[in-house]
């Protein structure tokens, strides 16, 4: 008997594989979700801190979508990883309230803003994504690119798979 068999990630969600959909639906996702309500007020609170040496953080289009459907999530991965460990994430943005200067300097290096977007719970690693969409995640050991757009940093994360350091140059 021969039966037909569906690609993984188009089982459930065509966005994304199969354990990725499992850990956000797990914590509260559903496609179409949109909390832009929240997004105003996380957006209105990044906008209106100054860091005691003047730095202030910038908020642009694609923050604002990565948060309205996914702030607020608490995503625990669904399995091992591939690579890597993957990694539990909270993606409030006001983890990175205190670290406007340090995005600053990185949006300087990618010649793009940068705003944050989150944290990995375990190791504080901060999340964030740039003007056009690309994240990146800032920890004690460097600052590593995640994916082109939230989809594949989340797929990069929750699956374990090892995100490209960002180097000088």
């Amino acid at each position: 008997m021969h039966t037909e068999q569906q690609h993984p990630t188009t089982a459930a969600n065509p966005r994304f594989p199969v354990p990725v959909d499992a850990a956000l639906r797990a914590a509260g996702w559903l496609p179409g979700r949109w909390d832009i309500k929240q997004a105003e007020i996380w957006a209105d609170a990044l906008r209106s801190h100054t860091s005691p040496a003047g730095h202030r953080h910038t908020v642009f289009p694609a923050a604002v979508e990565a948060w309205a459907e996914f702030g607020g999530l608490h995503i625990t991965p669904q399995g091992p990883g591939r690579q890597i460990a993957p990694a539990a994430m909270h993606l409030d943005p006001l983890y990175g309230l205190h670290m406007a200067r340090t995005l600053g300097d990185l949006g300087r290096a990618l010649d793009s803003e940068v705003c944050p977007i989150g944290e990995e719970t375990e190791t504080q690693a901060l999340l964030a994504v740039d003007a056009v969409g690309r994240v990146y995640s800032l920890d004690h050991s460097g600052d590593w690119y995640l994916g082109a757009h939230i989809d594949q940093a989340l797929a990069t994360l929750l699956s374990g798979t090892q995100p490209e350091r960002l180097t000088a140059g």
